[in-house]
């Protein structure tokens, strides 16, 4: 596998190409508008082509290659138009600006027989997956709630394109959830949303929300997020609790704490044994969200270059129904609650 870079910005240099290193996943070509920053990444993590245009770089691309878009979503379509009929593609997150992009994307795919991804990469982080293992073993019985809350402080100042954006918290930052609790639960049956400002944030559509995803009566899906939080660490919380009927499991996620800089992440899990006091165990989890999530990804394009008739986990086929999730979100935001009545 050769794997040809498109985009050459802050997400390719913090968690793709250390993935990739990590992985041992070689990355031949790169390609950025900005051909001085493709190049310093090239100097960096050692990629022998620099290409001056994204015609050049699919010119030079052979059919062992995975092409990574880590483009805005705006450009997605621009891009996936020039790469060769049957392509192998992994398209960084979120698969459009809203739905009907989403859509056009996957049309796109299907039109020109892309085998496309997209790197909606939390649910192959480590811990993730070491939960998984636990829920398939049946250890903590049958999987019955999804909690995850986030209450930190982020730096939105570091991405200068979001202040511009006309939907910020859910799109780029609770669509990772909605996605998660997706890829244990399945496509829920309704969403119901409210995502809000914050007055000293005023400038940025959205940083607070809440979602919860309706699996009917007997599973619950809660994701609350305040990304203005700025009161120290000692209150601030980023977590992921799975509950079973037969135990549970704490995942602290420490990356979301003191960003970009991070703190330690915590996996604990307890599994209930009859006359017995709960006791929560620890346990040490190799690697973390980012980078190394971003592996799993990009692995899943890896089985579809080596076999035509694999379908990623994170095909567009799967990941166009996080999209909708993340548009029911929205469109719950607009029409809104129920007003008071004592008629």
């Amino acid at each position: 596998m050769k794997i040809q870079l498109i985009g050459a910005g802050g997400i390719v240099k913090d968690a793709h190409l250390p993935a990739y290193k990590i992985a041992g996943y070689e990355v031949e070509g790169i390609f950025d508008l900005n051909e001085g920053k493709a190049a310093a990444l090239a100097e960096e993590f050692g990629i022998p082509g620099v290409f001056a245009s994204l015609d050049e770089l699919v010119a030079h691309a052979g059919e062992n290659s995975v092409f990574d878009v880590a483009v805005p979503g705006s450009a997605v379509l621009e891009v996936l138009e020039k790469l060769p009929d049957g392509a192998v593609v992994l398209i960084q997150k979120p698969m459009g600006q809203d739905l009907a992009a989403a859509k056009a994307i996957l049309a796109l795919c299907r039109k020109k027989q892309l085998k496309a991804g997209v790197n909606f990469q939390m649910r192959y982080a480590p811990y993730i997956q070491k939960a998984r293992e636990i829920i398939d073993s049946g250890q903590i019985g049958e999987l019955c709630d999804i909690e995850i809350k986030i209450n930190v402080y982020t730096p939105w100042h570091l991405w200068d394109f979001l202040f511009t954006a006309a939907r910020v918290e859910i799109l780029y930052h609770s669509i990772h959830y909605v996605d998660l609790v997706r890829s244990f639960y399945g496509n829920p049956k309704k969403v119901y949303a409210k995502t809000i400002k914050h007055p000293k944030m005023s400038q940025l559509a959205s940083v607070k929300t809440n979602i919860i995803m309706d699996y009917g009566e007997l599973k619950g899906a809660n994701i609350l997020t305040n990304h203005a939080h700025e009161f120290g660490q000692k209150h601030q919380q980023s977590y992921v609790k799975l509950e079973g009927t037969k135990g549970a499991i704490m995942i602290e996620m420490g990356l979301m704490k003191n960003y970009p800089v991070g703190t330690a992440d915590k996996f604990e899990y307890v599994v209930m044994e009859e006359g017995k006091e709960p006791e929560w165990k620890e346990e040490s989890i190799e690697g973390t969200w980012f980078p190394h999530a971003f592996v799993g990804s990009m692995a899943e394009m890896k089985k579809a270059l080596e076999n035509p008739k694999y379908i990623p986990d994170n095909s567009v086929e799967d990941c166009i129904y996080t999209m909708a999730c993340v548009e029911a979100a929205h469109q719950s935001n607009e029409v809104g609650g129920v007003e008071l009545s004592t008629d």
